[in-house]
């Protein structure tokens, strides 16, 4: 009997915090494919769970952060959505290859043409973004989930520092340390020392080698001379004494 009302007790227990913890997981969120470097370029992905038994997402509107403008924001395309992405004027221009940058991607908005995000099923919204900025340390997106019912959730608040997560938490992406100038050329010159030094040790392998070999060859060489002159003065020595 006490075991049954353990056991009994702790299957409440996890289920109470399984009902707790659920919402930090079905909320929307944003991870690069891969790493997000500052100064760089990244792919990354909008998750998107849908939380409702009885109606679909059908409408996901993700705005862009305004104090670190992206000048570059290329949205997948995907089968059954329509994306639509708005521009707007920068207060402060960005330098981007060398040219100025007066407008960058504000808001992004996909619009189901089918049955969208169904119940039971998540989807990834792929965008490629950059270059992403080297004075912050994280990103924060709003985004607004519509569902088929008209109901629209609001991921739009903002965690605190040393404040617990919010109910309807903004995603937020998180940037990792630079590398070079964020293009891979660090990498290239690396791989370029890396070559170059292999190149070097190769040649001085081969011509350790080559010494080597020419060495042996001039042994071999004096000491077939050395047969050669003792057996012409044996060969004079048989004739004389004849």
């Amino acid at each position: 009997m006490k075991a049954s009302r353990l056991a009994a007790t702790g299957a409440l227990a996890g289920a109470a915090v399984l009902a707790l913890s659920a919402p930090a997981f079905a909320h929307v969120s944003v991870q690069p494919e891969g790493t997000a470097a500052k100064g760089g370029y990244a792919v990354i992905d909008f998750k998107v769970p849908n939380e409702r038994d009885d109606a679909s997402t059908t409408r996901l509107e993700v705005t862009f952060p305004t104090d670190h403008p992206l000048a570059s924001a290329l949205p997948e395309p995907m089968a059954g959505w329509k994306i639509q992405v708005t521009k707007s004027k920068l207060a402060k221009p960005v330098e981007m290859h060398g040219e100025k940058i007066n407008e960058a991607v504000s808001k992004i908005t996909w619009t189901a043409e089918d049955k969208g995000v169904e119940p039971g099923y998540f989807q990834k919204f792929p965008v490629s973004v950059g270059a992403l900025p080297e004075d912050t340390d994280e990103l924060v997106f709003k985004a607004l989930q519509t569902y088929s019912d008209n109901e629209v959730v609001r991921w739009i608040e903002v965690r605190q520092d040393g404040q617990e997560e919010p109910e309807n938490p903004a995603p937020v992406l998180t940037l990792s340390a630079a590398s070079g100038d964020g293009h891979g050329t660090a990498t290239a010159e690396d791989a370029s020392d890396k070559t170059t030094t292999t190149a070097a040790d190769s040649s001085g392998d081969t011509g350790d080698g080559t010494d080597t070999t020419a060495r042996v060859l001039g042994v071999v060489g004096i000491a077939v001379g050395a047969l050669g002159v003792a057996y012409g003065v044996l060969a004079g020595r048989r004739r004389t004494d004849a």
